[in-house]
């Protein structure tokens, strides 16, 4: 509404392109343009000089053609080989040699891409990277709306839309944007990860790439699905993962594939015919955390798995209030707590062994052997599905053993629960 050129600045993973592209959207359906017209002339305002003469030559009865707004969009990576005759033109030695022209004719002009971009989106990613000589040769453009090729003294009042992204990182690390040049661009808008779960969830349902065939195989809970968007958060915030860089949203999108194909793969292996996702196939999300975040000094040295690992923990310790009580509440001796039998449970050299491949059946009989597991479940989430109870079960021994009520093992075949220490120090 403004006509001002965008800049898009934000960390990596906001959708700033993807942003961009759905501007298409609020352009008109169809706009009419001079039939064979290199720079989309509309016929009632011609600027080049080949769409003024046939204007000129046939008044009326000039062929016009119809532009979609998915067709005015235009779209350029700035990598170090760009140059300005990829962006804005160039004498055509060819077309000079096959017109017989010289090279004093304005004919000979090879168009770039954002002269052909006129009436057009026209998106340029990565902005910092563009070389600075390069930067310099789009003042003229975003401030005059005119384009400068060589010696030709043109002044084409060119309109396209010009979209910048940029990340903030990248001033500092890899490149900058000329300051004249910032001063052009109209408005600079800042960009932002989602701020609730239900955001986060949205955008990676609307993403992720899952056949029909799995959705029908494989259950995925609600909870394990708000879990997963949790990571991000957690990631977001956490002191071992450089915030500077960021943690794209794509890292959920990846991990929720990851998810789903670590309890196919269980299928595969079990021979089953339908399952519910579970946490120990959270196992499978690691890879998917590991190439998605810039971990600092500290989190080197704790190693990139730990710490993914520690984030599907937190994860799973921040969620854990809104389902059951807090742990953090149950310290008065003379009252029993909802969680004493399940511990005592494992107080009494008990261990549960849940290994990544179990079938269906043995699954679930290998979780309800804890002895009190089910009557928390009835206590605190009695309107938990069937198709969920048993992940809820899991979340509940995950979750005490994210709050040091339990200790979890990681072992070859799967995860190993075993009493703490803490629950020697309180006697139960």
């Amino acid at each position: 509404m403004s006509g001002h050129n965008i800049n898009l600045l934000g960390l990596r993973g906001q959708a700033k392109t993807r942003l961009a592209r759905q501007m298409t959207q609020l352009l008109n359906e169809w706009v009419p343009v001079v039939e064979g017209s290199e720079i989309n002339d509309d016929p009632l305002d011609p600027i080049s000089n080949e769409a003024i003469e046939i204007i000129a030559a046939q008044g009326d009865a000039s062929p016009v053609s119809w532009l979609h707004r998915d067709e005015r969009f235009f779209e350029k990576l700035a990598t170090p080989d760009v140059t300005v005759a990829d962006l804005i033109g160039d004498v055509d030695p060819i077309k000079a040699s096959n017109l017989k022209l010289s090279y004093a004719d304005e004919r000979v002009i090879h168009f770039g891409m954002i002269p052909r971009a006129h009436r057009c989106i026209f998106v340029l990613n990565e902005l910092p990277d563009l070389q600075a000589r390069i930067q310099v040769a789009l003042f003229s453009i975003l401030q005059e709306k005119e384009i400068q090729i060589r010696g030709f003294k043109v002044r084409l009042p060119i309109t396209p839309q010009l979209i910048f992204t940029a990340n903030p990182e990248d001033y500092t690390n890899r490149g900058s944007i000329v300051t004249p040049l910032k001063d052009r661009i109209g408005s600079q808008i800042l960009t932002h990860y989602p701020h609730t779960r239900d955001i986060a969830k949205a955008i990676t349902n609307q993403e992720v790439i899952v056949s029909k065939e799995k959705k029908a195989m494989i259950h995925i809970p609600e909870l394990a699905c708000d879990i997963l968007e949790q990571i991000g958060f957690e990631a977001r915030k956490s002191e071992f993962v450089d915030s500077k860089s960021g943690v794209s949203a794509r890292m959920s999108i990846t991990a929720m594939e990851n998810l789903i194909s670590t309890a196919e793969r269980r299928l595969l292996i079990s021979g089953d015919q339908k399952t519910s996702v579970r946490l120990v196939d959270f196992l499978g999300v690691i890879p998917a955390i590991n190439g998605k975040i810039e971990l600092v000094y500290e989190g080197e040295q704790e190693g990139a798995e730990q710490i993914s690992y520690h984030l599907i923990s937190e994860s799973i310790k921040t969620i854990f209030p809104d389902y059951f009580p807090k742990i953090e509440k149950l310290d008065k001796q003379e009252e029993d707590g909802p969680y004493d039998e399940l511990l005592r449970w494992f107080f009494e050299n008990n261990e549960l062994i849940l290994e990544d491949s179990l079938a269906e059946k043995e699954y679930k009989q290998t979780i309800e052997q804890v002895k009190g597991i089910e009557s928390i479940i009835d206590m605190y989430q009695k309107d938990c599905s069937i198709e969920d109870r048993y992940f809820m079960m899991e979340f509940l021994l995950w979750g005490l053993e994210a709050n040091k009520k339990l200790n979890k093992y990681r072992t070859l075949e799967g995860f190993q629960f075993k009493d703490s220490l803490g629950s020697y120090i309180q006697g139960i």
